[in-house]
């Protein structure tokens, strides 16, 4: 299925999404479409990255994958998940169907196009970062 970015853009602005809702930091009353504030969110990630993350992650994921990502994204315009339920979702994020640091690879039978809410929903049911309750 062949469509224009430009088309995608337009369609994909007018698709209503899920309400707003407010930031997953305690106190803190933005609206927002997923889980934090661009503030509490970089607050968030930084902390992640510092205390949580997997130290050899930055190894794998360098300019060798931003190319492999962006040869794929090009090929692969569209959410898989989403398309399978019949709906329109441009890419923003590609998915390991079976991670790096559990011996995945990067050949594309590994790699998923997914929206932000899909690739969310695979991570919460695999129970690591995305399902965390702080």
């Amino acid at each position: 299925m062949e469509i224009s970015p430009s088309r995608l853009s337009l369609w994909s602005d007018k698709v209503p999404r899920k309400p707003k809702r407010p930031c997953s930091h305690p106190g803190c009353p933005e609206l927002v479409d997923g889980r934090f504030c661009k503030k509490h969110e970089k607050e968030y990630n930084k902390n992640y990255e510092k205390y949580k993350r997997d130290p050899n992650t930055h190894k794998r994921y360098g300019k060798a994958w931003r190319i492999i990502r962006k040869r794929y994204v090009a090929e692969h315009p569209l959410c898989e998940m989403c398309l399978k339920e019949n709906r329109m979702t441009k890419v923003e994020e590609v998915h390991h169907i079976l991670p790096l640091s559990r011996g995945g690879t990067n050949d594309e039978d590994n790699l998923m196009s997914l929206c932000k809410s899909c690739h969310s929903k695979i991570h919460a049911e695999m129970g690591d970062r995305w399902n965390e309750n702080s």
